[in-house]
């Protein structure tokens, strides 16, 4: 009997002795805390921060803990277990987090782990393991959060590829200009002055104007006198040589029959007078060696007479000036305005299907913007590539084309010929799209990297990007303006969901499930069971699938008891 009473007191001496038994017993009283609860996928990984609070006189100063999360899966199997982490008492030696037994303390955890698509449903169990001396204890497994949101991953692939657009002009405006000089005091046009090159020129363009029927809007006539002859004179000799180099002009076009000159303010004819400025400048371009002294002088004279009088000295004194540079201000200058107006859109229309080869290169793409079939559009795209080899635009827009029917093998084809004739911007653009669709994300960065300034389409491929790679902030901004899913999805994981629902319904996504689908789950974020509950209602009766997804969607949590919602996806 007094052996046995021996050994029973033995027991519980050493069972005093193991602090182990105290923190299995009050495991309970330790709290852990997941943020965020669901954890969240972001780029392709995911995130867990844990926070562990020790309550006073629980942590034995000899006792090392050793904790491991572990994301269990619906049937209750290991999905993913992270790094373990150890705490440690007061005097135990090596690594951990210090714990004070008489003050308790709190623990910090972080690890981040890819993400695989197991994780999107099931618990995070804590599983936590003492040590005192040689002895182990099993402390308990704690359930501490959910897994996993995994809204990115909602994110559509639906870049924006640029076509080459067309440079068309219906109306090209034909000007010409044309100078008819004078001798002193006349305002008499010369033969000789009607065969000099310009002149020439000008009727060679009347003459091809009415043959290509052009359309005549205008003729302009400006004409001056030499500052060397009375003011009063110069000033009717002015308006005298800008009606008769009209007169010439009207010759040439009632020869060709341009019926349009006989409009009555079809010529504007305006006496400029005395060209001082023209004078001027003639000096000063001149090799006259006191030029600007004689510039001077002539500025001190603000009487016109007494100005002129100055300049008939100098004519007289300076041969160059009398022979070279007085005679090239008495002139008239002409300019004649004309259009050239291309083919309607019915005739373009037209020669597109039965005769592209009378058509240029902007009417032939031109062409396709007149038609919505797409059959119609890549016959107009190919056939431009056929006849126009060197333009970029013709394989880039045939591979535009197939990308719409999704046949990006054949896109990238297309769109790596367009760039062998001209690496530009729209073409890195596409050339991005295709590698990002190909899973070379860094490539594509680079191709849109050299694609700035083709256009808005260009940002929003980046944001797409951005929303796989966790960046919310920059894919908004690259989003821009844009009203469409992507853009609302952007702002909702950016934190605003107020601004991603009104963008959702300003898009012309705004009726399609996944939109529907996109609204619920800024209710959810809001706690708006009302939002929740319409919205996926709507979406459910567009797209059924979807209520296997919400049931399982880590977004619905917190609305997993409500009635109303298990008995919407159930």
């Amino acid at each position: 009997m007094k052996k046995l009473s021996l050994f029973i007191f033995s027991v519980v001496l050493l069972s005093a002795c193991n602090p182990l038994n105290k923190m299995a017993k009050y495991a309970e009283s330790v709290k852990y805390e997941v943020i965020p609860n669901p954890i969240e996928l972001h780029s392709d990984s995911v995130e867990i921060n844990m926070t562990g609070k020790f309550p006073p006189e629980y942590f034995h100063k000899l006792v090392s803990v050793v904790a491991t999360p572990t994301l269990v899966g619906e049937s209750g199997e290991a999905v993913k277990t992270f790094k373990s982490v150890k705490f440690i008492g007061a005097e135990v030696e090596g690594d951990g987090q210090k714990v004070d037994f008489t003050k308790g303390g709190t623990v910090k955890y972080n690890d981040k782990v890819a993400y695989t698509d197991k994780m999107e449903m099931g618990k995070i169990v804590l599983k936590v393991e003492a040590a005192f001396k040689k002895k182990k204890k099993e402390l308990g497994s704690v359930e501490i959060g959910n897994g996993t949101v995994i809204t990115p991953k909602l994110v559509k692939a639906d870049e924006k590829a640029i076509l080459g657009k067309d440079k068309f002009n219906r109306i090209t405006p034909k000007p010409i200009n044309g100078q008819i000089n004078y001798l002193i005091n006349s305002s008499n046009v010369s033969a000789s002055e009607l065969r000099e090159d310009d002149m020439k020129a000008l009727g060679d363009f009347i003459k091809e104007g009415a043959e290509k029927e052009w359309v005549f809007k205008g003729v302009s006539s400006s004409a001056y006198a030499s500052p060397d002859g009375e003011l009063t004179i110069n000033e009717n000799l002015a308006d005298n040589r800008a009606k008769s180099a009209s007169k010439a002009v009207a010759k040439m076009l009632k020869k060709s029959k341009i019926e349009a000159a006989k409009a009555e303010d079809f010529f504007k004819n305006e006496g400029k007078g005395e060209d001082w400025d023209g004078f001027k400048k003639a000096m000063q371009a001149s090799d006259i060696k006191d030029k600007d002294l004689i510039i001077r002088i002539l500025e001190m004279y603000p009487d016109v007479v007494k100005r002129e009088e100055e300049i008939k000295n100098l004519a007289e004194t300076y041969l160059v000036v009398k022979d070279d540079i007085l005679p090239t201000l008495r002139r008239s200058q002409l300019m004649i305005n004309a259009e050239e107006v291309g083919y309607s859109d019915e005739e373009i229309k037209q020669l597109a299907s039965s005769n592209p080869a009378e058509l240029n290169e902007e009417e032939m793409l031109y062409a396709a913007t007149l038609t919505d079939k797409e059959d119609e559009k890549m016959k107009i795209y190919s056939t431009f590539k056929s006849q126009f080899p060197k333009d970029w635009r013709g394989p880039n827009n045939v591979g535009f084309m197939y990308m719409l029917q999704n046949k990006i093998s054949d896109a990238k084809t297309e769109f790596e010929a367009a760039m062998k004739l001209d690496n530009n911007s729209i073409v890195n653009n596409n050339m991005g799209i295709i590698a990002k669709l190909s899973g070379d994300i860094s490539k594509a960065k680079e191709h849109y990297s050299k694609a700035a300034g083709a256009g808005p389409e260009v940002g929003y491929n980046l944001a797409i990007i951005n929303i796989i790679e966790g960046d919310y902030d920059k894919a908004v901004d690259n989003c821009g303006s844009m009203n469409n899913f992507n853009a609302a999805l952007a702002q909702l994981l950016n934190g605003d969901t107020e601004k991603a629902v009104s963008t959702i319904e300003a898009s012309e996504d705004k009726e399609e499930a996944m939109s529907y689908y996109l609204k619920a789950i800024a209710g959810a974020r809001t706690e708006n069971k009302e939002m929740v509950i319409n919205n996926l209602k709507s979406a459910i009766s567009k797209d059924n699938d979807l209520k296997a997804k919400a049931k399982r969607d880590a977004e619905f949590l917190k609305m997993s008891s409500d009635a109303d919602f298990t008995g919407l996806v159930n």
